[in-house]
Parts: structure tokens; sequence; C-alpha cells
């Protein structure tokens, strides 16, 4: 019976520690998720934060600002026009930046950065939150598939003078590949597309 009591006793325990390993894996596997996330965050800032974008393209750059004054429009435009801006169209840039993560991280030589079209880059997004801090990101070549941008964020250089090259979704290019008019109010922005060249009327038959 003492032998059979020992045994039972030994089972327990075993039970009681398998369950803490088991409590302590699972805590661990959360803990780890947290982090992992926190990792491909690009940056850590709300929509609400935000007070001005500045997104640069190789044909023009779009200045703006947080309208405080009035609900609608949500965002105006400084330049190079002064009109109300299409929310929709800053909303969805805000949702990239905001919501953005990483797919993957290189680490890369400054030489290296033709490679990914980040020497001249197609595009910066530049970011001034309500407490002055300023960011960053700029837009470089897409992957070889075309499903993934490169981009650098914040001009970030690592220890060995190395510079941190990102994978990021194509959102980002969608978000600032647009002519200056679609950047305006549905109303607005009628008197300033491009209006199609007309061509001279054909010479009338001879008679």
């Amino acid at each position: 019976m003492k032998l059979q009591r020992t045994t039972i006793i030994l089972v327990l325990v075993a039970i009681g520690l398998g369950g803490f390993v088991a409590t302590y894996e699972f805590f661990l596997k959360e803990q780890q998720t947290v982090i992992q996330t926190k990792k491909q965050q690009i940056f850590s800032f709300s929509r609400d934060d935000v007070k001005s974008l500045t997104v640069k393209t190789t044909t023009h750059t779009i200045n703006l600002e947080r309208n405080f004054t009035s609900e609608r429009p949500q965002w105006l435009m400084k330049s190079p026009q002064k009109a109300p801006a299409n929310d929709a169209i800053v909303s969805y840039l805000l949702d990239a930046l905001v919501k953005g993560k990483t797919e993957q991280r290189l680490s890369v030589s400054p030489n290296q950065l033709a490679e990914y079209g980040l020497s001249k880059p197609s595009a910066t997004i530049e970011v001034i939150l309500k407490n002055q801090q300023k960011h960053q990101i700029s837009l470089g070549k897409s992957t070889f598939n075309n499903s993934y941008v490169y981009a650098r964020i914040d001009s970030q250089t690592q220890n060995q003078g190395n510079i941190e090259v990102l994978i990021v979704s194509t959102d980002f290019k969608n978000a600032v590949n647009r002519e200056i008019y679609e950047w305006t109010q549905p109303q607005t922005n009628i008197q300033l597309k491009p209006k199609p060249e007309t061509l001279p009327p054909l010479p009338s038959p001879a008679q």
C-alpha cells in the first residue's frame, strides 16, 4: 500500500509539473507574439497624433494639414494649391502609415541602396505629429513579384554602418501615386483636373 501511495504522489507531482510547464510555455508564447507584433509595426503613432503630411513624388509635392477649425473637411491642402482635401484619400494614406507592418527587414550597405530604388526614392512621405516629432518613409522599387515595396524609415543607420531596408505593403505606393486633383474634395477637383486637349476643327471640304 505504501508503494501504491508513493506512486500516486509521484503521478500527482508529475501532473502538477506538467501543468506548470504548459502554463509557462503558453505565457512565453503570448509574450513572444506581442514582441513580434511590436517589431513588425512600422510606426507607433496614431491617426489623431498626426498634424501634417507632405507627399513628395517625382512630379509634385503635396502639403496637407489637419483642419482644426471644423470637422469637415478634416484635412486641407496647403500646396501646390489651397483647397479642401479629399478626406477619403488622406484617410487611406493614414491607414497605411498607422497600421502598416513590415514583411521583412534587411540590413544593407549604403552602396546597395540603388539596388532597392532607395538612393533616389520614387516617393517620400513626411509626417509631423502634434508634439512636433517628425517621421519619414521613403519608397523604392517593388519586389520581383510586385507584391511588396522596398522602403526606408527615418533614415535609420545601424551600428555597423549598414542601413535597414523594410519590405512593406504596396498600399504605400497606391496611396501616393495620384494626380494633384485627386487629393482635393470632389467638388473642388473638377476645377483642378487637367482638361483634355481639344483638337482644331477639321477644314470643310472644298466646294
